[in-house]
C-alpha cells in the first residue's frame, strides 16, 4: 500500500490537499501536512488527525505518533501546481544541479508550466527545470 496515495485520496475527499508527509527514521512517527484553499486552523487538524487515525487503522499503518499541521508561512513548494498556485510570491529555492554556477535562488516565482519555473531574480527571468529542484519554499512577507 502506498501511504501517499492514501493520503492524498483520503485528504482529498475531505477538502485539503497533501502538502508533505514526513516519517521518522523507523517510521514511528507520521507527520502530515495540509492545506485549503482559505488556509487550515487548528480545528482542521484536529478533524484531519482524528479521520486520519480512523483510516491509518483500518489500512493497518503502524505508527506511534500521528502529527497533523499547516504548511507554515514558508510553505514547502514540490508540485507543479503549487509554483502555479504560488505565482507572484516570493521563494528560495535550491536546485540539485548548479545552474550558472549557482544552486540558492530567492525571486519572485512568475510563470510555470511544463516541468519549468520562472522566477524573478533583481528584474531578470530564470527558468529553472522542476526536475532540477531540491527544495522550494515560500518566503514569508511581513
Amino acid at each position: 500500500m502506498d501511504l501517499q496515495a492514501l493520503l492524498e485520496t483520503t485528504l482529498a475527499g475531505l477538502g485539503y490537499e497533501l502538502v508533505n508527509l514526513e516519517r521518522s527514521g523507523k517510521g514511528r512517527l507520521l507527520r502530515v501536512f495540509i492545506d485549503k484553499p482559505n488556509g487550515v486552523n487548528v480545528d482542521d487538524c484536529a478533524a484531519v488527525s482524528q479521520h486520519l487515525s480512523r483510516v491509518l487503522a483500518v489500512e493497518n499503518v503502524a505508527y506511534d505518533r500521528l502529527e497533523v499541521s499547516s504548511p507554515g508561512l514558508d510553505r514547502l513548494l514540490k508540485k507543479e501546481r503549487d509554483f502555479v498556485r504560488f505565482a507572484g510570491h516570493k521563494a528560495r529555492i535550491k536546485l540539485r544541479i548548479p545552474v550558472d554556477g549557482q544552486r540558492n535562488f530567492v525571486g519572485v516565482l512568475r510563470e510555470t508550466r511544463a516541468g519549468k519555473v520562472q522566477i524573478e531574480i533583481d528584474g531578470k527571468l530564470l527558468s529553472l527545470d522542476l526536475d532540477n529542484l531540491e527544495k522550494a519554499r515560500l518566503v514569508p512577507a511581513f
